[in-house]
């Protein structure tokens, strides 16, 4: 039996060992949040001129003049290191300048987009009927897969479906050399065409060369004659596949009607193309976070005036806008809610939780509804982002992302 002294000593010696426990969970706690806070410092930081980061005490940001030297910085731009508590380098990234009353206008109207692939993208493969019944695919078995953009046969530069009938046709089932592009590598391979009971030479796949829909536009910079929109990527409806451009432009578009967002059913915004022969902008590139092109004309909406932008770190929770158009071609305010701000340490669409709270737009749309992605997100009268995308079980919630990440990408800001 333990005398009353040794039970008191034990049950001190448990509140010790438990204090202890605390105190070291505690620190792994803080140095995990720490960590992760330091982890999702973005890889590139923008700040306006005569701006510093604002470290904290788990995270800071450390500059180093070697990495600028051995990377040949510009005078905008410098390196640092991003550490825990000053002791433990986590990444390196890079801060660059923007001007102080840097603004675009804002767009907020829908646009018809109209995109040409580089070269075709296989987007299902197929086995072939031949006078002796069915085959399997050939593409398969020389390692062509779904999702793949054949650019070249033969040393042929391919730009259409058309074009890579022709070549194939015109092999007579002799072997021919095929040049793919999977996931930014370039791949060779080789492949003997079939003939088929309609006579016609096939390698078994299916392939598209060109898409079309309705958009809305995010930015237009006067200066550089510079357009973002959609805030998100053109993929391909089968596969998925963010579309490599070949070519592409943007045309005038008007909503001629809505079909309401519900529960499991996104709605939609539908849109027709006016004057298709007039090209408002050339489209240059499809990203992660949109659409850019050039335009050799005047695209802002007259009524808009230009917005100052505001950075990530200038962004808030709470009340904020979209402009839009879910009638006509003529945009209008729209009060939502930013319900939270997400780290992200690489660009993407995701940056934000978005909530419609604009009664008239409720109960016209659901919310956000497909061909809203685009629309320009408005707060403090600063472009702070833009819409993305709804979710599916709550159509009045959705996502935007930084206006940075678009600015970025469109080399607005370098």
């Amino acid at each position: 039996m333990y005398t009353k002294e040794q039970t008191g000593g034990i049950n001190m010696k448990k509140i010790k060992n438990k204090i202890f426990c605390s105190f070291i969970i505690s620190i792994l706690l803080i140095t995990v949040v720490a960590y992760y806070k330091a982890y999702n410092v973005p890889t590139t930081i923008f700040l306006r001129e005569g701006q510093n980061f604002e470290s904290n005490k788990f995270v800071k940001l450390i500059e180093d003049d070697s990495i600028k030297t051995s990377q040949g910085i510009s005078g905008n731009e410098k390196s640092a290191n991003v550490s825990l508590l000053g002791l433990l380098k986590i990444k390196s990234v890079s801060i660059k300048s923007i001007p102080k009353d840097l603004s675009v206008y804002p767009g907020g109207q829908p646009i018809g987009v109209k995109l040409n692939t580089r070269g075709v993208l296989v987007v299902a493969l197929s086995d072939l009927e031949t006078e002796e019944g069915k085959v399997p695919s050939p593409a398969i078995d020389s390692g062509i897969q779904i999702g793949d953009s054949i650019v070249k046969v033969n040393n042929t530069k391919i730009n259409s479906s058309e074009k890579l009938a022709s070549e194939i046709s015109s092999s007579k089932g002799e072997e021919i050399q095929l040049v793919i592009e999977r996931k930014n590598n370039t791949l060779n391979t080789k492949i003997k065409p079939i003939k088929c009971s309609d006579s016609n030479y096939k390698i078994g796949l299916w392939v598209r060369d060109s898409t079309a829909g309705v958009g809305t536009l995010t930015f237009y910079d006067e200066n550089s004659k510079i357009f973002g929109a959609l805030g998100h990527p053109i993929t391909d409806v089968d596969t998925g596949t963010i579309l490599n451009v070949n070519s592409g432009q943007i045309v005038q578009s008007s909503i001629v009607s809505v079909r309401k967002g519900q529960k499991g059913t996104p709605g939609e915004l539908k849109g027709i193309f006016i004057d298709e022969d007039v090209v408002l902008g050339e489209i240059f590139k499809n990203t992660q976070c949109g659409i850019f092109g050039k335009s050799n004309m005047d695209i802002n909406n007259k009524a808009n005036k230009k917005m100052k932008l505001a950075l990530r770190n200038e962004i808030k929770e709470g009340p904020a806008q979209i402009l839009s158009t879910i009638d006509g071609n003529e945009p209008k305010l729209y009060n939502i809610l930013v319900e939270k701000l997400l780290p992200q340490s690489s660009p993407g669409p995701k940056s934000m939780i978005i909530k419609v709270i604009d009664k008239e737009l409720l109960a016209k749309t659901g919310g956000i509804v497909q061909g809203m992605s685009g629309s320009p997100i408005i707060q403090d009268n600063k472009i702070i982002g833009a819409v993305t995308h709804v979710l599916i079980n709550k159509p009045d919630t959705g996502y935007g992302i930084y206006i940075e990440w678009m600015l970025k990408d469109g080399e607005v800001i370098k």
